[in-house]
């Protein structure tokens, strides 16, 4: 009897297990070709990836136009860290839904539905290719347009809200070469670098670079003001244009240059230093002062839209990041005054501090020679590059963060110290004989000098000749303990916190003060001491201030509290006393400042000489000058001047009119 098969349990197993083994292989070779297309589009391997492609869709694109069209898009939007997902939801045979997640330069971007479609050929599954592989919308003839929205950078503002630097426009200055080239081509170039004071070969290398003859072609920027200007309007028939450009725009004055610093094209080391900030290689960087220093407050970041283009017409965005406008910051800096010190100082080099008396504003913070911060976002002329390099750049030094040797006008601490311990009786004659003097036979040849010759001087005789030994003396009977406490009353030694790196201020190397020579030599200024021109305006303003010193600032806030620093550096018991010897300086006749003294005005303050030598007989050292000036009446400012190597230009007095005149301006 023969048996069914058909009917055999056996044998309807064995067709079912084929049937699910089938299905089961058909969905792994399917998931295979899944899992390869999501590895190679997730490390943007393109030339693989046109392999799997059916043959039909390889009729439709070559490998060089798939492989060019997904790399000008990923690397149009930045795409990195490309995720693909398989999207868990009920689709046609033969299609597997997923989605992609990827960052891009305009932030997180998503997309999906997306559907692979898969054909069978020679036994493989092959991908089906068409447009919506690289987003959804897409169809063939589409383009992805990147489009950024320019963030302005935050303003910074003088304290009356004057804009020191801001964004705004410049003018550049440029050359169509397809006309330009026609007639006299190097008599042309020839008188445009004569006008603009640069090198005949600077246009030509730039024109030379230039591929296109019909592109515009930038020879330098200028500011909108700038008089050149006016011989290079109406000359589009020569083939040479003025056009406008956005830049940052600063204050048209050295005297900022310093401080504000300025802005450049961000370098290969500082988009290390800040990859995980959002910088691009287009991206402007604060490269100096305080561009710099408030880089991440006064930076605006891009804003971007990645969206799909079709006949010209934006049909779907697919990821936007809005602008970030950067914020704008301002000091306390008075514009005016600033600009008069600098103008005043003449381009010798030094520094200057001035500050309010009552709320230790900083008025004015000067480095002198300075630079014009606009020669950064436009060009350095011939004639500018010469004189910078005749002066070995002296301009790149930042002078009010320096830190110099304060000379005589450190008397002040010293005499402070000394009063408030006892140690001086102001009205005490104190025999001196000579001109030099020194503590006893240890000190070997060496002898502390004076320029005076009073054979008995007190605190205002002292203080108004300026007399070396009175305060050697004084520092001495103060002991090295006592000395340092009295420095550090005035804020000797700390940091001037004010939003600006300054250089910090120093009693002594390591402030030790182990030496009786050292200490002698600090009582008057010099030794170790180290200041800058801002440590100084601050002590001499608590003359104006019922001898308290304010905290130090440069940057106004909206909760900005106006604190003591230094309570009672000058103690009230001897506020008067001082206020007396420091005014003599000024206001009688034999004070080393007496040339500085103004009618109706009373002021007290100092000068000061540092030597800068080798040793003490060294003939060929340099000399450094001080004058300080607080204004007694009003107590609005405190202004400190320091000028390098006045050996030969009067010393101290050098300083005199810098002040004077600068004050004449500003109090009256």
């Amino acid at each position: 009897m023969k048996k069914n098969h058909l009917l055999d349990p056996m044998f309807i197993m064995i067709i079912v297990c084929f049937l699910v083994i089938s299905g089961c292989s058909k969905e792994n070779k399917q998931d295979e070709t899944f899992d390869q297309f999501s590895n190679l589009l997730s490390n943007q391997t393109y030339d693989l990836l046109y392999d799997l492609l059916s043959n039909e869709s390889k009729r439709t694109i070559t490998k060089e136009e798939f492989v060019t069209r997904y790399t000008n898009i990923h690397s149009g939007i930045e795409a990195v860290n490309i995720n693909i997902k398989r999207v868990d939801e009920e689709s046609d045979e033969n299609v597997i839904p997923f989605s992609i997640e990827m960052d891009t330069v305009a932030g997180k971007l998503s997309s999906s539905p997306y559907q692979l479609h898969l054909v069978k050929e020679d036994n493989e599954w092959k991908i089906q290719w068409d447009e919506s592989l690289i987003f959804p919308a897409m169809k063939k003839g589409d383009r992805v347009k990147v489009n950024t929205m320019k963030a302005t950078r935050g303003r910074i503002l003088a304290r009356n809200g004057y804009p020191l630097a801001k964004d705004g426009e410049i003018k550049t200055v440029g050359i169509n070469p397809e006309v330009f080239d026609k007639n006299n081509r190097e008599e042309k170039i020839q008188e445009l670098a004569v006008l603009l004071d640069i090198s005949e070969e600077t246009i030509m290398k730039k024109l030379d670079r230039n591929t296109n003859p019909i592109y515009f072609v930038p020879i330098v920027d200028m500011l909108p003001d700038d008089e050149k200007l006016k011989k290079l309007e109406d000359r589009g028939a020569e083939g040479i244009f003025v056009n406008d450009k956005l830049s940052r725009v600063y204050i048209n004055h050295k005297a900022f240059g310093r401080l504000l610093g300025y802005v450049g094209n961000i370098t290969a080391e500082e988009m290390e230093e800040n990859k995980e900030k959002g910088y691009r290689t287009t991206s402007l960087i604060g490269k100096a002062g305080l561009e710099q220093v408030y880089e991440e407050t006064l930076r605006g970041i891009d804003g971007v839209e990645i969206y799909i283009v079709r006949d010209n017409e934006k049909i779907e965005t697919l990821a936007k990041k809005e602008p970030q406008h950067g914020q704008d910051i301002k000091l306390t800096i008075d514009s005016n005054l600033q600009s008069i010190i600098y103008d005043e100082m003449n381009g010798e080099k030094g520094s200057a501090a001035a500050v309010h008396p009552k709320t230790g504003e900083v008025l004015a913070l000067v480095s002198s020679p300075s630079y014009n911060s606009n020669r950064y976002t436009t060009y350095v002329t011939k004639e500018e590059q010469q004189r910078r390099e005749k002066s070995k750049f002296t301009d790149e030094v930042n002078r009010f963060s320096k830190l110099y040797s304060p000379g005589s006008v450190f008397k002040l601490v010293t005499a402070t110290a000394g009063l408030e311990k006892g140690i001086l009786d102001p009205e005490k004659q104190i025999s001196i004989k000579g001109r030099s003097w020194q503590k006893d036979r240890s000190w070997g040849n060496y002898r502390i000098t004076r320029v005076n010759n009073q054979s008995s001087v007190n605190l205002i005789d002292a203080v108004k000749y300026s007399d070396n030994i009175y305060f050697a003396m004084t520092a001495l009977d103060l002991g090295k303990e006592e000395f340092i406490a009295g420095a550090k009353k005035f804020g000797i030694g700390e940091p001037l916190e004010i939003g600006y790196p300054l250089g910090d201020s120093q009693i002594s190397n390591g402030e030790r003060l182990d030496r009786d020579i050292l200490l002698a030599d600090s009582g008057y200024g010099q030794g170790e001491v180290m200041v800058t021109s801002l440590n100084m305006a601050l002590a001499y303003s608590a003359f104006s201030n019922d001898g308290n010193i304010m905290a130090p600032s440069l940057i106004q806030s909206d909760n900005q509290k106006i604190t003591v620093w230094k309570e009672e550096a000058i103690p009230s018991a001897h506020l008067s006393t001082l206020q007396r010897a420091f005014s003599a300086v000024i206001n009688e006749e034999g004070g080393t400042a007496s040339a500085a003294k103004i009618s109706g005005v009373s002021l007290a303050g100092k000068t000061g000489t540092a030597e800068i030598k080798a040793s003490q007989v060294d003939e060929n050292g340099t000399e450094n000058g001080w004058f300080i000036a607080t204004d007694l009446d009003s107590g609005r400012i405190s202004l400190a001047v320091v000028l390098e190597d006045v050996k030969e230009k009067g010393g101290s007095h050098a300083t005199l009119p810098i002040i004077k005149n600068t004050l004449l301006s500003y109090l009256q």
